[in-house]
Parts: C-alpha cells; structure tokens; sequence
C-alpha cells in the first residue's frame, strides 16, 4: 500500500538525519575531550547520549531493513544481538538523558542548595554512573536474549513477529511479570527524576531572571537572554521526550494486547520511538553555539592548511 511506503520513506529520512546530527554531536564532544582533557560532566554526558542515540539508530536501520523485507537477518544469534542491542540503547537513552538533566540542574543550582556539594565531580565519578546505569539496563532487557527466536518457516500463532526473520515467543508469565515490572518501574524512576530535575531548572531559571530584571545591568541583561534560551531548550527537549516516550508506549501496550504483527502500526511505533534520538541532536545544536563555531574554525584551519 501506499501510505505504507511514505511511512518507510519517513523511516530512513529520519534515521538518516538522526545519525548524522549524533555523529556532528559525538565529534564534537570527542574533539574537545582530547583537545581539551578536561570535559565537563554534561559535556561527556551529551557525548555518551550522542553515541548511544548513533548505535541505536543504527540498529534500528537494521531492524527496518528486514520488516521491510530488504534483508533477512538471518539466525537466532544475529536476532538476538540486533534486537537486544536495540532495546538495550533504548533503555539507555532514557537514563542517560535523566542524568543530563540533573546535572544541568546541579550546574544551575546556587551554592546555598544542597545540591551544591555534587558540582566538583570528577570524570571518574561521572565513568562509574554510565557503569552502574549500563549494568542496570542490561540487566533489565535480558529477557529479550532469551525469548527472541529466528521466526521459523513453521506458521505458530504463540510468536509474535519482530521482523520478518525475527519473533518473540512468550515465556513464562511470572518471569514476563518480573521483567515488565523492572523494566516499567525504571522506566518511570528515571522520566520522574528528569521532570522533577527539568522543574528545578525552570524555577531556578526564572528566578535569576527576576533577579536580573531588578538590576539594570547589561551584563546581567545579556545573562537574562541566555537563561531564556536555556529554559526554552530544556522545556522543549524534555517536553518531547515525555510525549514521545508515552505516545510509543501506548503503541507498543497495544502491540502486545494484541499480540500479533501490524506492519504499519510496527513501522508507525518505529517512527515514533526514535524520534527523540533525532529531534535532541538537533536541538541540542542549535542550542549549543559553539559547535557551529568550532567546526567553521576547523574548516578555515583545514583550508589554510590546504
């Protein structure tokens, strides 16, 4: 059908976009860590999320390939692999964006706060976070290396088709049970702490700015301009995060309800489940100023080089 091409059309454009704003994203943060040596917390943060957002779309190209019937991939270990790396980078995504989030706050707290003792972290502190929240998350989407098969040339109505080549057999209702609940329960621990941490930074925000509008500086005018841009950054990226996350999660209940395999809904489920990973690259570009600039200074060193 035709709305079923301008769906796989919609697919690779916004993969394709997506992977190119990570890889401009992670270049830049890469560039910095070795030039500079001394990267900020949310700067190897932004980085590490830019890379996971890379792999996943990635991944997920594959995974299009094959529901689309391009490519098949093939045996049980290669399904395996593709969908709980998949899944596995989905998870996260979520964690890693909740960690940004609080340390923007942390950054943007003032020293009388609490949270002020947490601003003097070093980069060890910040690698042993991405560890424990690596181990969590591979912890939580194994249960996909068990119960994803190869779809068989056999017809069973108890798979519930991936891809073309790839299917979930249901396992055992207490471990789906477990599962489910850990998987939903971080799920909510983590979009609870990123709306909670992105609250704090609007308050803070538009309390600076009210502070600043009772003293007529330009200094501090042109620091009202730049909290503005920072409030509007952090609403929107948050914001769509949370809708999105919701609008694929209700995709997705619907999926397993019914148990049984929708190309369009699938593909309409995939579109919608990485659009963050494109959208916040962009965003967080855009916001950014010094990654444009960087890369024009990068440009005219190469071409006095040349």
């Amino acid at each position: 059908p035709s709305n079923f091409i301008d769906l796989q059309y919609m697919f690779f454009f916004e993969v394709s976009i997506g992977v190119i704003a990570n890889m401009v994203l992670l270049l830049f943060h890469a560039l910095k860590f070795f030039l500079e040596h001394r990267p900020r917390p949310t700067e190897l943060t932004i980085g590490h999320l830019a890379l996971i957002h890379t792999v996943m779309l990635i991944t997920v190209g594959f995974i299009a390939i094959d529901i689309f019937g391009y490519y098949a991939l093939g045996d049980d270990i290669t399904c395996k692999c593709v969908i709980y790396l998949y899944r596995l980078m989905r998870g996260l995504s979520v964690c890693i964006t909740c960690m940004l989030s609080v340390l923007q706050a942390v950054t943007l707290s003032p020293r009388s706060s609490c949270l002020a003792k947490f601003k003097q972290k070093s980069l060890h502190q910040s690698l042993y976070c991405f560890l424990f929240l690596w181990s969590l998350n591979m912890f939580t989407t194994c249960h996909f290396l068990i119960s994803t098969v190869a779809t068989p040339n056999v017809t069973s109505h108890s798979l519930m088709f991936i891809t073309q080549s790839c299917s979930l057999f249901p396992i055992s209702s207490s471990l789906k049970y477990i599962f489910f609940s850990l998987l939903g329960f971080q799920n909510m621990f983590f979009i609870g702490l990123m709306a909670l941490s992105s609250g704090y930074k609007v308050v803070l925000l538009c309390r600076h700015e009210r502070q600043s509008q009772n003293l007529h500086s330009t200094s501090l005018s042109l620091k009202v301009s730049a909290e503005k841009k920072a409030t509007r950054t952090v609403l929107l990226l948050m914001s769509f995060f949370i809708f999105m996350y919701i609008l694929d999660s209700a995709i997705a209940v619907t999926s397993e309800m019914l148990w049984n395999f929708d190309q369009i809904r699938h593909s309409v489920q995939l579109l919608v489940g990485n659009g963050y990973a494109t959208v916040s690259p962009l965003v967080l570009i855009i916001a950014e100023r010094r990654v444009i600039t960087f890369f024009r200074s990068m440009c005219k060193k190469y071409d006095k080089f040349l």
